[in-house]
């Protein structure tokens, strides 16, 4: 079990974090209104200060989804 202190840490720093994103959150939300299917192609994009962009991508696949349920069942 968690530490009340250390729970109370991670909510505050979660609202925080969702009050400076909103729009993350928003996208999130979206995303995940239903299930992600196999052949849903996830970008992700870094732009770093004065830096060229860094893109990659993945097209995922039914062993991903299978590993993210394997994930969920783990009780940590």
């Amino acid at each position: 079990m968690m530490n009340p202190a250390s729970m109370a840490k991670i909510i505050n720093a979660k609202n925080t974090f969702e009050k400076n994103h909103p729009k993350f959150f928003q996208f999130i939300k979206a995303v995940f209104s239903r299930p992600i299917e196999e052949g849903t192609i996830v970008e992700v994009k870094v732009t770093r200060p004065g830096e060229e962009p860094i893109t990659t991508n993945i097209k995922v696949m039914q062993s991903d989804l299978d590993l993210i349920d394997s994930l969920k069942d783990l009780k940590m």
